[in-house]
């Protein structure tokens, strides 16, 4: 058992995923100068396992093999071991992630390398069971054959890990250049229509992902190219995800992804950032077409955030496991029996037929509650008055059971896309508990994880601030910051972006070729220092900067952030003409570029009604591409400071008004909220 063995160098750390492995019997080293001397001085190769606290294959991989003496016994003997937490250190999970995708064609975690002290890698891949089966190899026949061959080939072992090192620095991590133009954008469109399931949604078959932004991308091209196809996309994926066992129908949220076509089955742990960005996804199709479904979706999003992933100081944790009890999804999964017990039998007779409850199961002999079978708009009040009356009994329930572990490590770029979220929230919806939640968080931030110097950290855990922010967590929070901003109108936000954002390029901006680069100038140098353009899971650094530097200068008429802007895009075009859906977020913040935008200023000499309304206007309506200020008393002195400008906008006594800007000229100003509709070109929503 873990709790009897003696701990290992892992207990002195915060990361909950390094503690999972405290009391194995491998002599487990942190990241870090200490692992590395003692290979160099007791010449040995560096075994480098990657992974996450709420990975199921990590914890497999830990029970079949790191917990098992035999193993133990080969790695300490002729090994140094290391652990990372990949979400505490990207850095170093990029670099040897690269390694392993060129090397064996995928990538995943666990993430297993076999590296020399000098931190070059010899061997890649992912997942291993402690012996060879169904044409797998074992770990142990893996690390006796590399032990035999460090003794008796060790050259060939270092001259590989040489050329490994030098085609990863010249070929895999140097973004290809070039100049983008606006069919990028429709091959980008008809590249997901291609991948596009018709039935069930999303993009491709199984595993599927949640892409957010895919949709949100998907949201913009419908309205700028008046494209219904693209919007029926977003709409049909939005709703097959939430009718699936991919949403917690029982405790809300999103589960991290559907291992088959129908969003059915999940890989059952939670994560943070996902459901920041759905929620992002459904606020803005709700925006789009005012349909409460998406409301509600989004709502019971941030109910579970709020409820279940909330610190008590009001940051937000990471993420939650798969598995509970050592079962993946036992947590989440339902008996007619178990059902029948809660309900009563003739209520959970009834629930279970419209939940797909069944004795045969849907997942290893249970089922996971889903509406898949059912048309949403089929469903008439009595029916959903009924599912909702029963999940709160069930619930309460499911409270009683072991719950899957949580891991509570607080990181800045997961928390600043919540943040921005629930800022999307509080003026979409006017909910103003959303806006209280966005703010604790960013208050949080700037109280715990930036130096006294004013440089941004990463994680937080347990007490302690670590390891230099990269260029996620600046530019996340930079997007949080715009969001806040543009919800409350408070000038502090707005400076504090202008700050962060001038920080993130002194500190990563490539002054030769453009795009900035994972960590900073000031951060650990390992073999390479790469900068990442793929959005996958969730949208890159760089393509989120991009589209931060535009909004920024929109905001600011700092006009040299849009020349940032076009060479963060020549930087990456190469790779982006290759395959433009692959970089979905990055291409919004190009239309952003490419299409004309508004700025918007209302001018109030006190907080009227008027004005109230027409700030309303603005922050309902779906209007991506239009930015916005509010100039009142309260505000106006602080905003003039950041916004020199904004002088030349003088209040009119007892009079609010409008200035729509477009394309470097500005309209006469409008004093009424039909004509501020009228010049956004919005038009009344049909609730339906």
């Amino acid at each position: 058992m873990k709790t009897e063995q003696k701990a290992n160098r892992l207990i002195n750390e915060k990361s909950p995923y390094l503690l999972q492995h405290a009391h194995n019997p491998v002599e487990w080293y942190p990241w870090g100068d200490e692992a590395f001397a003692k290979a160099k001085a007791e010449d040995k190769p560096i075994f480098l396992s990657i992974g996450y606290s709420t990975c199921h294959w990590c914890h497999v991989m830990e029970r079949e093999s790191f917990e098992d003496p035999e193993v133990a016994e080969v790695l300490n003997e002729g090994f140094v071991s290391v652990k990372v937490d990949r979400e505490e250190r990207p850095d170093v999970d990029h670099l040897y992630m690269t390694v392993c995708q060129a090397l064996t064609g995928h990538g995943g975690w666990p993430l297993t390398i076999i590296m020399t002290p000098e931190k070059k890698p010899f061997f890649a891949g992912t997942y291993f069971p402690k012996h060879s089966r169904r044409g797998m190899p074992g770990i142990m026949e893996i690390l006796t054959r590399v032990k035999q061959m460090w003794i008796k080939e060790r050259n060939t072992l270092i001259e590989s890990g040489e050329e490994i090192t030098r085609s990863l620095v010249q070929n895999y991590l140097v973004p290809a250049s070039g100049e983008l133009s606006p069919q990028v954008i429709d091959r980008a469109y008809h590249g997901l229509g291609r991948y596009f399931d018709h039935v069930y949604g999303g993009f491709g078959s199984a595993p599927k992902f949640p892409t957010p932004h895919n949709l949100t991308f998907l949201l913009r091209y419908a309205r700028i190219k008046k494209e219904e196809t693209a919007l029926e996309m977003v709409e049909k994926t939005l709703e097959q995800m939430y009718k699936g066992g991919i949403f917690d129908h029982i405790g809300f949220g999103f589960s991290r992804y559907s291992t088959d076509r129908k969003w059915l089955v999940p890989h059952f742990e939670k994560m943070l950032y996902d459901n920041a960005l759905l929620a992002i996804a459904y606020l803005e199709t709700y925006q789009v077409t005012g349909k409460p479904l998406y409301q509600e979706v989004a709502e019971k999003i941030f109910i579970y955030i709020l409820r279940d992933m909330t610190s008590p100081e009001g940051a937000f944790y990471s993420a939650e496991d798969a598995d509970s009890e050592g079962v993946e999804g036992k947590f989440y999964v339902w008996s007619p029996e178990e059902i029948n017990e809660v309900l009563g039998e003739e209520k959970g007779k009834r629930y279970a037929i419209l939940m797909d409850i069944t004795p045969q199961g849907n997942f290893e002999g249970k089922s996971i509650p889903n509406l898949i079978q059912h048309n949403l708009a089929g469903l008439d009040e009595q029916a959903r008055k009924f599912l909702a009356d029963c999940r709160i009994k069930l619930f309460e329930a499911r409270e009683k059971r072991v719950h899957p572990h949580k891991d509570d490590k607080i990181l800045t770029a997961w928390n600043a896309l919540m943040i921005a979220a629930l800022a999307i929230g509080a003026r979409a919806l006017d909910n103003k508990t959303y806006l209280v939640a966005a703010e604790k968080a960013i208050s949080f931030i700037f109280e715990k994880l930036q130096r006294a110097d004013g440089r941004l950290l990463a994680r937080y855990r347990d007490g302690e601030a670590l390891y230099p922010a990269y260029v996620d967590d600046y530019a996340f929070l930079i997007w949080a910051l715009l969001e806040l901003y543009e919800t409350t109108y408070q000038p502090s936000y707005l400076a504090k972006a202008v700050d962060l954002n001038k920080q993130m390029l002194e500190l990563f901006w490539d002054g030769e070729a453009g795009g900035l680069y994972m960590y900073g100038k000031d951060g650990e140098q390992l073999l390479a220092r790469p900068k990442e353009i793929y959005d996958g899971a969730m949208p890159s650094g760089n393509s989120v900067a991009a589209w931060n530097f535009l909004r920024l200068a929109s905001l600011t008429a700092d006009y040299t952030l849009e020349e940032k802007a076009q060479e963060l895009f020549q930087a990456f075009g190469g790779n982006v003409k290759e395959n433009p859906a692959g970089y979905t977020f990055l291409l919004q913040a190009y239309l952003f570029a490419a299409e004309r935008t508004q700025e918007v200023i209302i001018v109030a000499g006190e907080e009227t009604k008027e004005a109230r309304e027409m700030v309303e206007i603005l922050q309902h309506g779906f209007l991506p591409h239009t930015t916005s200020h509010l100039l009142i008393p309260k505000n106006r002195e602080e905003l003039i400071d950041i916004i020199p400008f904004l002088q030349e906008y003088q209040p009119e006594e007892r009079k609010t008004l409008a200035y729509v800007c477009e394309h470097f000229a500005c309209r006469a100003p409008v004093s009424d909220t039909a004509s501020l509709k009228e010049a956004l070109g919005l038009k009344e929503l049909v609730t339906v």
